[in-house]
């Protein structure tokens, strides 16, 4: 039998904390992402919109999120509305240099939240100061806060209306899980409010 590289070794190792890591995310989270699915789907309905934001590679995610709501998940319908607030060179860099980076993203919920509204911060520490001050800011807007975190969820979850946190300590795995709660949530609120597209 031939001996498994180091390699091999560490791709089987990453699979298997991949694995362990949707199946923690799946018997803790299920219930409250359901929950958030069908709240999700009333302020669309309603007429709000989505505001989702994130640093690094949680800003590719939000990023992500916008673009399945704006464009399509897995049907041809209308367009949902959604904003990440990653994406404008001009406002990130003019509101870090003028108020710091602690601002970059609560400045834009105080411009373009309304209440009821959607927030969504995704942050695997769960410690990201500019998405706790921008969910701070949205939650006496009146909008509906959820946080996508990881580890022990942080401050950030003590503070948001509903706490996906995926309890692993790895930010890998936790970011592979949130791209999963992502996908489910896209994939619930297309189904939830176009039903005829099924």
């Amino acid at each position: 039998m031939t001996e498994k590289t180091a390699e091999l070794q560490k791709i089987e190792a990453h699979f298997k904390g991949h694995i362990q890591a949707i199946e923690k995310a799946s018997q803790a989270l299920a219930a409250d992402i359901e929950r958030c699915a069908f709240q999700l789907i009333e302020a669309l309905r309603k007429g709000k919109k989505l505001l989702v934001m994130g640093n690094g590679g949680s800003a590719a995610d939000a990023q992500h999120m916008a673009a399945e709501f704006v464009g399509r998940f897995l049907k041809n319908r209308k367009a949902m509305p959604a904003i990440a607030l990653s994406t404008d060179t001009s406002i990130l860099t003019a509101v870090g240099n003028d108020f710091g980076y602690d601002e970059v993203f609560k400045r834009q919920v105080e411009a373009l939240a309304a209440p009821g509204d959607v927030v969504i911060g995704i942050s695997t520490s769960g410690c990201s100061n500019n998405v706790f001050h921008a969910l701070t800011t949205a939650n006496e807007i009146g909008c509906l806060t959820v946080g996508l975190l990881g580890r022990d969820g942080g401050n950030i979850s003590g503070i948001v209306d509903i706490n996906l946190t995926v309890p692993v300590q790895e930010t890998p795995f936790v970011q592979e899980a949130h791209l999963s709660i992502i996908h489910i949530l896209c994939d619930l609120a297309e189904s939830g409010i176009f039903p005829e597209k099924n």
